[in-house]
């Protein structure tokens, strides 16, 4: 019997619609997290959409440039070795999920700010698209767990659930 809890590698995955999807979880994410908390704070003043736009990709951007920035040194301080070029490149690499996360984020603000969408309404639907990609992660991780429906829709529960932004 195959062992359904082991993560097949990279390499056996050749095909898999979902490879990308699952190799950008970490930053993917990262940025929805960061954005869901910054969105939470913002939205108590909801009157300045371009300024919550600007705050909102500016704080993600400012934490995931520090978190690519801390990795690439520490990384070359614990192999006593100059920080290569290769070791910034992988580390924008990295960022990239979490910035597409938050991009999507910023743009429902701004479309706000244009006057596409109401404000309320943006930030809705940027918290939306933030806990179903939140859903569709831990929906995911339960399917490579166990390989059960089951469990795709307890992994997706538990990381909804959990970012669900709460009402006073």
């Amino acid at each position: 019997m195959q062992d359904v809890n082991h993560m097949r590698r990279s390499s056996d995955r050749t095909g898999d619609p979902w490879h990308d999807f699952d190799l950008a979880a970490f930053g993917l994410i990262y940025g929805t997290i960061t954005s869901l908390s910054v969105l939470m704070a913002m939205s108590a003043h909801p009157e300045a959409p371009f300024r919550m736009a600007a705050a909102l990709f500016g704080s993600v951007l400012a934490v995931t440039l520090a978190k690519a920035f801390a990795e690439v040194i520490a990384a070359e301080l614990e192999r006593c070795a100059d920080a290569q070029k290769k070791a910034f490149t992988d580390a924008g690499r990295h960022s990239r999920p979490t910035l597409v996360a938050a991009n999507v984020t910023t743009g429902l603000i701004l479309a706000s700010g244009m006057g596409l969408l109401p404000t309320p309404a943006a930030i809705g639907l940027a918290q939306g698209f933030g806990i179903l990609l939140l859903l569709v992660l831990g929906g995911r991780l339960g399917w490579i767990a166990r390989r059960k429906f089951r469990s795709v829709v307890l992994g997706a529960l538990f990381t909804g659930v959990s970012a669900s932004p709460s009402r006073p």
